[in-house]
């Protein structure tokens, strides 16, 4: 037995060996593939700006022909054949046409291809992606391609994940017919994302039961939402949103126990909302908002999983129901424009988690009765326009995460809550059209109001005068932040909820920013009864981007220190007692859009040059003081400076006694001894008594202007 042994141990040895030595070699990705590879990177241009929506810097295709391809960035190879079996080329900054015929094509064993986030121009999508026949992943999205996606993709039978999104809505698109045979054929779909693909259809029925992720957003899907969508018992993430979608969702959704992500909002649902939803076990966020749903919002059950609630622009009625406070998890709570009632939940203040509280545009009643505290983490509270009475309420103090806070077009009645500059971080201070009254008095103290940039009082019963020391201590509006390459949002949290939405007026309008972005700088005191001067120190708020105080009693002058404010955007200061020039200066405001003096006291030249040439009548109309372009009095002079003012009649009755008072008073102070001197001497001398007469009058004249003067 043992020479049989040692017989087959001789015959297989060679073979043995042959393997061990065979596979201790590094397999080397074959010439043919390095070489496509090559040409397939010398197509294009890096672009190591173009980024986009890349988590990290663009990746280095430092792709070498001397060295092994297998080892390039971004690719992969078989560790037995050595074949290019994975190629990850996203946010690459590849810029330039695709071809169809790109050597690409030539790696016929890929498995997984990953071109998003470059820029190919505008090109199609080859026809011959579809002889990848080993494809089980490809992704194309945010690569600028365009045109129909071509009907041989549905000849990737192997295909797990698929992703053809686009940044332009529509700009790719599937025939109609072609949606239908892609679900048919691709029956080992786990992931389907299409998101801004114009697909134009209703949804289809023939989803593969392996689909653990669905994204169609925003692709033109019609009809009414199919049962068979909630039967996909593996799905985990459905977002269907801003499409043309109607009718209700289907009662029961409980076959999606491992829903964690559901998106629906923008579409034309109606019905009520299913409880069943509530009740998802798995379920994390939920966006419902901009339908048409209706009447009542049900009761939520215990859920430690729910962190994003948003039914927000529907028509729900009724009230809040308390155990939305089960939601132990909840980070995120938009009901906002709706038709809710009631008062607001008092447990609400006790959601350690919550972050994001948007109530707006509701008929909610009652004083604001939720005590906030010391272990709350909320950011954004958003009650504007209800019908909430009452002071504001004090435990906000509580609230040392608050960045924004939008209590306008309620019905509180309260003194300024100047207790409020306490919180650290706080950005956007919006009490609008209240019934907040008296003055704003505030003392100098460090940090108090530091980050604020937005700033709303207006339509209340503020009085007194402006309030100097606040704007001395508004820090963050002293710095003009132009310098980041991207744009930055206040309270910007969740892209998903528009709590952070806020009214703002120009040119008399109400104007709603969805987002605020970090280099809005407002301050808005309009219709109040604030009087005195406009303090000099708001020249020093250089960021502020929209001043507006208009509808008060404003005196004095337009402050000079008021060309400072380089980024200024829009100024009103319309319907005030405001008097003097324009200041010449305020011509170097060259990104003054709006602006906005009428109804004021305002005389002499109106400037001239950059945005001053860009004003209408309506900017200066109700000044009867006011002169030159775009106003039909002609202020004498081509460069926009002050000419010597008109002589006016001392006496209508008195033919030839023009002498300006104005021009009395300018030369009063070193004339009046050689005046007088002269009137003496013609006085001895038996003047006429007619001469004698008109002196008198004269010096009475002066007497009078001084006294009013």
């Amino acid at each position: 037995m043992d020479c049989v042994k040692l017989v087959l141990f001789c015959m297989l040895y060679p073979f043995l060996c042959q393997l061990v030595f065979s596979s201790s070699l590094p397999h080397l990705c074959p010439k043919h593939q390095a070489l496509a590879l090559l040409q397939f990177k010398h197509m294009f241009t890096i672009n190591p700006n173009a980024s986009g929506d890349c988590y990290d810097s663009i990746t280095d295709l430092s792709w070498n022909k001397s060295t092994d391809c297998c080892s390039w960035d971004g690719v992969y190879c078989d560790e037995v054949t050595g074949q290019v079996i994975e190629l990850d080329l996203s946010c690459c900054g590849l810029q330039g046409k695709f071809y169809t015929n790109s050597s690409l094509f030539q790696l016929s064993n890929l498995k997984r291809l990953d071109l998003s986030y470059n820029d190919f121009s505008g090109s199609l999508i080859s026809a011959k992606f579809g002889e990848l026949s080993s494809l089980t992943d490809l992704d194309l999205s945010y690569s600028s391609f365009t045109g129909v996606i071509p009907s041989e993709i549905s000849r990737l039978s192997k295909l797990q994940v698929l992703h053809i999104r686009s940044v332009d809505p529509y700009v790719l698109r599937l025939r109609p017919y072609n949606f239908e045979l892609l679900l048919k054929n691709l029956t080992q779909l786990r992931e389907l994302g299409l998101y801004s693909v114009n697909i134009s259809s209703i949804i289809p029925l023939n989803f593969s039961s392996y689909l653990t992720s669905l994204w169609l957003q925003r692709t033109l899907l019609r009809g009414v939402l199919p049962e068979r969508v909630f039967h996909l018992s593996n799905l985990e993430y459905l977002d269907l949103s801003s499409n043309s979608l109607t009718g209700p969702i289907p009662s029961n959704v409980s076959g999606l126990q491992n829903l964690q992500f559901l998106f629906l909002s923008s579409n034309y649902l109606n019905g009520t909302i299913p409880s069943s939803i509530f009740s998802l076990p798995s379920l994390e966020w939920l966006d419902l908002s901009n339908n048409s749903f209706s009447g009542k919002i049900q009761e939520f059950k215990s859920n430690n999983t729910l962190d994003f609630v948003s039914v927000k622009q529907n028509q729900l009625q009724g009230p809040i129901p308390s155990t939305v406070c089960n939601l132990k998890a909840l980070r995120v709570l938009d009901l906002g424009s709706n038709h809710l009632n009631g008062k607001i939940p008092h447990c609400l203040g006790e959601m350690s988690g919550l972050q994001v509280l948007g109530l707006n545009n509701n008929r909610l009643s009652g004083t604001i009765n939720t005590t906030f505290n010391t272990k709350n983490r909320i950011i954004i509270i958003n009650l504007y326009e209800n019908k909430l009475k009452g002071k504001v309420p004090p435990s906000l103090i509580n609230c040392r995460n608050l960045e924004f806070l939008d209590l306008g077009n309620n019905e509180l009645n309260d003194t300024f809550p100047s207790w409020l500059g306490g919180l650290p971080d706080l950005k956007i201070l919006s009490l609008r059209s209240n019934k907040l009254h008296g003055p704003i008095s505030y003392s100098r103290t460090n940090n108090l109001f530091a980050k604020i940039r937005v700033i709303d009082l207006s339509f209340n019963g503020f009085s007194g005068d402006l309030p100097v020391s606040l704007f001395e201590i508004f820090q963050a509006m002293k710095i003009i932040d132009e310098n980041s390459r991207t744009r930055k949002y206040i309270a910007d949290y969740y892209n998903g909820s528009n709590a952070n939405n806020l009214i703002v007026t120009t040119k008399g309008l109400d104007l709603e920013l969805p987002r605020v972005l970090t280099t809005y700088m407002i301050i808005d005191l309009s219709r109040n009864r604030f009087e005195g001067h406009i303090p000099r120190s708001i020249g020093d708020l250089v960021g502020l981007r929209m001043l507006n105080l208009s509808h008060n009693g404003l005196e004095g002058i337009i402050p000079a220190s008021f060309h400072q404010l380089s980024v200024l955007e829009s100024l009103d200061l319309s319907s005030n007692k405001i008097g003097g020039e324009i200041p010449q200066q305020l011509a170097s405001l060259t990104f003054l859009a709006v602006l906005n003096l009428s109804h004021n006291h305002l005389v002499g030249c109106i400037p001239k040059g950059k945005q001053f040439d860009t004003f209408e009548n309506s900017s200066y109309q109700g000044n009867d003081g006011l002169r030159g372009l775009p106003l039909s009095k002609d202020c004498g002079g081509d460069d926009g400076v002050p000419q010597a003012t008109t002589a006016v009649e001392l006496d209508d009755e008195e033919e030839g006694d023009l002498i300006s008072w104005q021009a009395v008073l300018m030369g009063f102070g070193c004339g009046l001894v050689i005046g007088l001197s002269i009137i003496y001497i013609m006085l001895s001398a038996h003047y006429p008594v007619w001469f004698s007469s008109m002196v008198v009058k004269f010096e009475h004249k002066i007497d009078t202007r001084m006294k009013r003067y």
